[in-house]
């Protein structure tokens, strides 16, 4: 389960990079316009819900509690990003486009969690090295 869940999480930063490039070309199309960031919104979807399953796939293999809520957090974050661009949208001008910057920060620390979340879903999915048992003695060396 844990190999799944390290897995999983793989998936949740290749997703959130496939994102950056989504959004990138969206902003960088000739002629930007409202179709040119669909399929930057349909991923934004679909990362919160890779987040939530994360989350759920953490809980149900009994991951340490801090590697659980950095999942959750991911999913806060995830959906925060809808909240922001809500938000911008709503406020037009220089005050909308100033809390819309907060978006791509926003996208940063879902990055920074994510990756806080493979390199410890990795250190767990290792198989433990075997210390010395009293059935297992330590080799002598010569």
């Amino acid at each position: 389960m844990r190999r799944f869940f390290a897995g999983l999480a793989a998936l949740q930063m290749l997703a959130v990079v496939t994102q950056f490039f989504l959004a990138a070309s969206g902003a960088f199309d000739p002629a930007p316009n409202d179709e040119s960031f669909q399929p930057h919104r349909a991923l934004g979807g679909a990362i919160v819900l890779i987040a939530v399953l994360v989350t759920v796939v953490a809980a149900t293999a009994r991951m340490p509690g801090r590697l659980i809520g950095t999942s959750g957090l991911v999913a806060g974050l995830a959906i925060a990003q809808f909240v922001i661009k809500g938000i911008a949208t709503a406020l037009d001008g220089t005050v909308g486009e100033l809390v819309f910057g907060l978006h791509a920060v926003n996208g940063l620390a879902i990055v920074a969690a994510a990756g806080m979340i493979i390199r410890q879903a990795r250190q767990l999915s290792r198989p433990a090295t075997q210390l010395p048992t009293a059935a297992t003695p330590a080799r002598q060396a010569p």
